[in-house]
């Protein structure tokens, strides 16, 4: 089972333009084995709002069409695939945390507590290096693939 990450979900939107390994990745992967963290639902929802706030024409038009996308294809493709921050997670996630003064990477911290959690794999170009550095999670990063 596999939990995506913004970066990677957001990549697939491009259809044709995405990464060759991102296409290859959803084109082998089993839809039934594909699931959504609420944060990456966070993450889409605010760049929707930055969109909206900046009021040009081309950039509403663009916060229209995410939008759409958010609603009609993630939020009602995922449906029960949409994974919750719950109070298990909360824990692990605590635990990832310790020790660190400032953590810029609080959100793919959650993430990973959700995965690991739940014997999952990140999907994620995880360019920062934050998901590489949790003990026991497993990473694949499609943008890699050969090709």
């Amino acid at each position: 089972m596999y939990l995506l990450d913004t970066n990677v979900v957001s990549e697939v939107r491009k259809g044709a333009r995405a990464n060759a390994g991102v296409r290859r990745f959803f084109a082998a992967a089993d839809p039934e084995a594909l699931f959504l963290p609420v944060q990456v639902v966070g993450e889409i929802r605010a760049g929707i709002a930055k969109l909206r706030r900046r009021r040009a024409g081309d950039d509403l038009q663009r916060a229209a069409a995410y939008e759409a996308w958010l609603h009609q294809e993630l939020l009602a493709g995922y449906g029960e695939r949409v994974i919750d921050f719950d109070t298990d997670c909360a824990l692990v996630w605590g635990e990832l945390l310790s020790g660190e003064k400032k953590d810029p990477h609080t959100i793919d911290k959650q993430i990973a507590a959700m995965a690991l959690l739940r014997d999952m794999t990140v999907v994620s170009r995880d360019g920062g290096g934050s998901f590489r550095t949790i003990p026991g999670l497993r990473l694949l990063n499609p943008f890699d693939e050969p090709g």
